[in-house]
């Protein structure tokens, strides 16, 4: 049975229409009960903007989940796991969340308090990290090893991998456009890692819930992003990207789960990406741009959750690029390295594909230098 590529078009698909058309009504609902982005100091934008976008993404996930129970193909998929119900469950959680901050305002702590309480009900539905691959400490002539996680070491790594994203998504969500197309970007290449895992399965049903949840959040992404991009009539919010954060760690957490380590590291030591460093690669700029603002913000004696105007996102503005153009630049930088790290995982030829990935770099490099270039000639 070959694989149902069309019946996950369909499903993203009907998870952009769905979030697409409701936009407008969130948008509305949003000003009704003051969800609105004043302007602050570290903001980009200079007029109040309504948030709670993340409703209506939330919404086109289920839409385009709803649609997937009722085709033939795909509706088998429900039958045997509960991943895709978990996710709509663990998503609502912090969605309500990430609501009641947009519309009030939460403490770091609380909201963390949600986030972890999500990525437990992921964990109590069966989503959770089983086993790791590791590119040394194999036997007889092996290329690698597998770390077999037990239930608390999986607990632990399900739980930090979640609020990691989390977080990571809602630090980068500071542009227009920027958290809605990474979150397409990188949910289009875990879709298409899901896929390829599938098809080393020969289409076992048992693969079908890490593409379906790709799929869908892709849509839903790309479904909110013309309503979003520069000049945006609707903010995402908190319950926007959190939401995000946590639906890609979910469909990574189950695409581990699908992973057939045997053979795996057949076509060299290139070829040995995990899905931990796909996950990585995938979502690299917003965990970047986490990682430095800890950094940064530790080092400074503050809380690594106070707000600044230091992101990646910032410094791009600050030597010169437009906003459109610094959330395209963004966009680039995600695409390259996540699927690169995609197709070092797929393709049998990774010379081709470091090198591909090695150009793609190059012109992001140049691209982000035009502005500095300029300026010294």
């Amino acid at each position: 049975m070959g694989l149902p590529i069309r019946e996950y078009l369909l499903v993203g698909l009907s998870a952009a229409v769905v979030t697409y058309l409701l936009t407008g009504l969130v948008r509305r609902f949003a000003l009704r009960v003051g969800a609105i982005a004043v302007p602050r100091g570290r903001d980009v934008h200079t007029i109040p903007i309504p948030r709670l976008g993340g409703v209506a993404i939330y919404l086109g996930v289920v839409g385009g989940v709803f649609v997937a129970s009722q085709l033939p193909v795909l509706r088998r998929a429900f039958d045997y796991s509960n991943e895709t119900v978990a996710v709509l469950v663990a998503g609502g959680v912090i969605v309500v969340v990430g609501a009641l901050d947009d519309r009030f305002g939460l403490d770091a702590l609380t909201k963390l308090a949600g986030q972890a309480t999500a990525a437990g009900v992921l964990v109590l539905m069966g989503v959770q990290w089983t086993a790791v691959y590791l590119p040394w400490g194999g036997t007889g002539g092996s290329t690698g090893s597998v770390l077999l996680l037990g239930q608390d070491q999986g607990v632990l790594i399900t739980v930090f991998l979640c609020v990691l994203l989390v977080n990571a998504m809602n630090f980068v969500d500071g542009l227009d456009g920027l958290a809605a197309g990474i979150g397409t970007i990188a949910a289009t290449a875990t879709c298409a890692f899901a896929l390829g895992l599938l098809g080393q399965q020969g289409g076992d049903v048992n693969a079908y819930p890490p593409a379906l949840i790709a799929a869908v959040l892709a849509g839903a992404c790309a479904g909110f992003l013309p309503h979003n991009f520069q000049p945006a009539r609707l903010f995402m919010g908190d319950s926007g990207s959190m939401f995000i954060g946590l639906t890609l760690a979910a469909a990574t957490t189950t695409a581990s789960g699908r992973t057939n380590y045997s053979t795996t590291g057949a076509t060299g030591a290139l070829a040995l990406v995990t899905p931990l460093i796909v996950v990585a690669a995938v979502v690299f700029v917003p965990l970047l741009d986490l990682l430095l603002a800890v950094i940064r913000r530790t080092r400074a004696g503050t809380s690594p959750f106070a707000p600044d105007k230091m992101h990646l996102h910032h410094r791009l503005l600050e030597i010169g690029h437009s906003q459109r153009r610094a959330v395209l630049l963004i966009y680039l930088w995600a695409g390259v390295l996540a699927f690169g790290a995609v197709a070092l995982a797929l393709v049998d030829n990774a010379f081709l594909v470091v090198w591909m990935v090695t150009a793609g770099v190059l012109v992001a490099v140049l691209a982000s230098a035009v502005p500095r270039l300029r300026a010294r000639a």
